[in-house]
C-alpha cells in the first residue's frame, strides 16, 4: 500500500482511535494517522494519513473546518453536549420566549474572532495531564480562553419541543474551535442554559464530508489520494524540475526564484510550499530562507513505503 490522504464519514458511536484502527487492518499497515479527531456522539469527515502521508497530517491539522450541529435551548450539561449530566433546567415559559431575533443577536458576539474558553472536557493539556482526564479523576478544571475565529455562526432552522428548543446551525470556524463551547456560550446569553446535541463536520479546509466514504465496504485503494494532490489542497504549490526534485530528496537548498505568493491564510514569509516533481510526486514540504527553498519535510521515500 502506497502513501496518500484517506477521508472517512465517521458513523455515531465510536471513536476517532476506532476509525484508525479499523483502517490499519484494511490497509495492511499501522503508519496511520488523523488529522483532528471527533467525539463518539460526532459524525462526518476525517482525514487519515496512511505510511509516508503521515508527515503531511500536520499540515492539515491547522485548517479551517466546518460543522452542522443541533444546539438544545433549556438546560445545560456538564460537558456542554448530550452526553453529560443535565443541571438546572430553565422555566418553561422563559424558554418558549425566546424568539429568533433574540437567537441571531446573541450569536453575533460569538462570530468572527472570539476569546473562547474551551470545555472542560476537551482535549487540551493542562499541566502535562489532557483536561477531560482530570475531569474524570474529579478535579476542577478552568481553563483559559483562547483566541479562535468564527467565521460563521449560522442559524438554519427552529425546532421547538417540550421545555426545551433545538437550535439547526451551520459553523464554519478556525482549528481549536469548540462548537460545544459555542453552544454552552449561546446558552448563556439567552439566559436559558444550552448545550450540544448533535455534531457533524462537514469540512476541514478543501477536503468535503462528501467525498468520504463510509467505514461499512471501505476500498482503501480506490479511495486514496495522493500526497501532491493533498497538498495542492492544503497549500501553496511551487512545481520543480527533476534535477530539483533529486536535490530537494537529498536535503539540499533550491533556487526560490518561481515560489507562488503564499495564500492569505498561511501568507508568512516562512509558509509552507508543496514542492511537485515532473511525475506528479510530492518531493518535499520547503519555506522560503531568502533567495532559496529549504526542506522541512521529506518525501522522497513514500516509493518505499509498503
Amino acid at each position: 500500500m502506497n502513501s496518500g490522504i484517506l477521508l472517512v464519514d465517521k458513523p455515531q458511536g465510536i471513536t476517532s482511535h476506532d476509525v484508525v484502527s479499523r483502517m490499519r487492518r484494511l490497509a495492511g499497515t499501522r503508519k496511520i494517522g488523523h488529522a483532528g479527531t471527533l467525539d463518539p456522539m460526532a459524525t462526518g469527515l476525517l482525514v487519515l494519513g496512511v505510511n509516508g502521508a503521515t508527515r503531511l497530517l500536520h499540515y492539515l491539522v491547522g485548517l479551517d473546518k466546518e460543522y452542522l450541529a443541533t444546539v438544545r435551548i433549556g438546560w445545560a450539561t456538564t460537558t456542554d453536549d448530550a452526553e453529560g449530566d443535565a443541571l438546572a433546567a430553565a422555566p418553561s415559559d422563559v424558554v418558549a420566549a425566546v424568539t429568533e431575533p433574540a437567537i441571531l443577536a446573541a450569536m453575533a458576539p460569538l462570530t468572527g474572532e472570539i476569546e473562547q474558553v474551551p470545555s472542560a472536557v476537551s482535549a487540551v493539556k493542562v499541566a502535562g495531564k489532557r483536561a477531560y482526564q482530570r475531569v474524570r479523576d474529579g478535579e476542577t478544571v478552568e481553563l483559559a480562553a483562547r483566541r479562535v475565529t468564527v467565521s460563521a455562526f449560522e442559524l438554519l432552522a427552529l425546532r421547538p419541543g417540550d421545555g426545551w428548543l433545538d437550535l439547526d446551525v451551520r459553523v464554519d470556524c478556525s482549528s481549536g474551535t469548540y462548537v460545544r463551547a459555542l453552544a454552552r456560550d449561546l446558552g448563556i446569553a439567552l439566559g436559558t442554559g444550552g448545550h450540544l446535541t448533535a455534531l457533524r463536520r462537514t469540512r476541514i479546509g478543501r477536503f468535503d464530508v462528501a467525498e468520504a466514504s463510509a467505514l461499512e465496504g471501505f476500498d482503501v485503494a480506490a479511495s486514496l489520494i495522493s500526497p501532491a494532490d493533498a497538498a495542492r489542497r492544503a497549500m501553496p504549490v511551487i512545481d520543480v524540475t527533476a534535477q530539483e526534485a533529486v536535490d530537494l530528496g537529498h536535503g539540499k537548498r533550491v533556487d526560490a526564484r518561481e515560489t507562488p505568493e503564499p495564500a492569505a491564510s498561511v501568507a508568512r514569509a516562512d509558509a509552507a510550499i508543496a514542492a511537485i516533481a515532473p511525475d506528479d510526486r510530492l518531493v518535499a514540504i520547503v519555506e522560503r530562507r531568502g533567495a532559496q527553498l529549504k526542506v522541512i519535510a521529506g518525501f522522497a521515500s513514500d516509493e518505499a513505503d509498503a
